[in-house]
């Protein structure tokens, strides 16, 4: 996904009552709600011509809660493109945040912080008519008796064969023969071994097929399935989204599974995989990691698990060296890059401010000492707007 996405700016929470524009730093803070009230909402924003991202703090004045949900309507033209710690689906100007598994339970007087980045087009003015589990930040305290809530379901479709317009958005249902062909090639970048790429007819997560990659440890064993699409003109921000399958946990030793030529890097590239038996992205032009490999760092981070189908989402900044990660819904600590240095985590990634420019993408395996692997990947796309799992 914390997690999240560039720019997001690492300020204290501060409830106040009435607006009031930080001059030096273009913030603007304000306080849904007094003391009394049954919750409390302090709404952050950082903004920018045709963007922003908001921090927001909500507070449980009323009975301890064992699950929380947020909502508020915007009042001008703002659309969440993106959230970390929370879970925020928007219809229209509606917007619902809701906790995740880690930050679900709310006692009296605790408080819950996520943020999230959105674009606005002619006004972003901030939000002010807040209810805790259905309860007005300025009512009694006392909510009303439901069920606890839980993370909404993705608003966007699940499968790759229905997935907007997305550049890349591919079942692999299309996919004919036993290799790899039409929109999607073999290729070896650096090296060819014996690892290979075949369509697969007996494992996939939708339809009948999925891209089964038999991955070998060793240098020279890179097998990859390149889509032949173009990418450098997704952005501002190029969001990815997989579900991948594997045999093999992560091995200490680095690996790669996704790879993203990059121009800002001369054509080397971006990559996911793992490291000391977690995911995490590297950089090939200076091999940097993120999060940092200290024991702090790749505990931040989380293994891929093996023998199911997860949902791997990536959200890529093109204008700012920023990353966001998703394992599912969950945002991972981990991976995440905003700008702003976190010890254990981007230090290393952020010595190199270049933003990245994605160009294509490429599926597959690469070893640089042990671990073999066998992957499936199934309902890919790559564009410019987010999808759900």
């Amino acid at each position: 996904m914390r997690v999240p996405l560039p720019r997001l700016l690492r300020l204290p929470w501060t409830a106040v009552l009435t607006a009031f524009v930080l001059l030096a730093s273009g913030f603007t803070a304000m306080s849904a709600s007094g003391a009394e009230s049954g919750c409390r909402v302090d709404y952050t924003v950082n903004k920018w011509t045709g963007g922003y991202t908001a921090q927001i703090k909500v507070t449980n004045l009323g009975p301890a809660l064992d699950g929380w949900r947020l909502t508020w309507t915007y009042t001008g033209d703002q659309q969440v493109t993106s959230a970390w710690n929370a879970a925020v689906t928007q219809t229209g100007r509606s917007v619902v945040a809701a906790h995740t598994d880690w930050n679900g339970a709310l006692a009296t007087g605790g408080s819950a912080d996520f943020g999230l980045q959105g674009t606005w087009r002619s006004a972003d003015p901030a939000p002010g008519d807040f209810a805790l589990n259905g309860t007005p930040c300025g009512g009694d305290g006392t909510p009303p008796p439901t069920t606890p809530p839980t993370t909404p379901p993705p608003t966007t479709p699940p499968t790759g064969a229905d997935c907007g317009g997305a550049v890349i958005c591919s079942d692999f249902e299309d996919q004919t023969g036993p290799a790899p062909s039409g929109a999607w090639q073999f290729t070896a970048p650096d090296c060819q071994g014996t690892g290979t790429a075949a369509v697969d007819t007996a494992v996939a997560h939708s339809g009948s097929r999925s891209l089964r990659v038999d991955g070998r440890a060793g240098y020279c064993n890179h097998a990859f399935v390149a889509s032949t699409a173009d990418l450098s003109s997704v952005g501002p921000v190029m969001y990815v989204r997989m579900w991948v399958r594997h045999t093999t946990a992560l091995p200490s030793a680095h690996v790669t599974f996704v790879s993203l030529p990059d121009s800002s890097q001369g054509g080397r590239s971006l990559r996911v995989g793992g490291q000391n038996g977690a995911l995490q992205w590297n950089r090939e032009t200076d091999d940097a990691t993120l999060p940092a490999q200290s024991p702090a760092g790749v505990a931040l981070s989380r293994p891929l698990p093996t023998g199911s189908w997860q949902c791997l989402r990536f959200a890529i900044d093109t204008t700012a060296p920023g990353l966001d990660t998703w394992l599912g819904d969950e945002q991972i600590p981990g991976l995440h890059a905003d700008g702003v240095p976190t010890q254990d985590i981007d230090q290393q990634w952020l010595v190199r401010t270049a933003p990245p420019r994605p160009t294509a993408l490429r599926l597959g395996w690469e070893s640089y000492g042990t671990g073999d692997d066998t992957l499936w990947f199934d309902d890919v796309s790559v564009g410019s707007a987010p999808l759900g799992c």
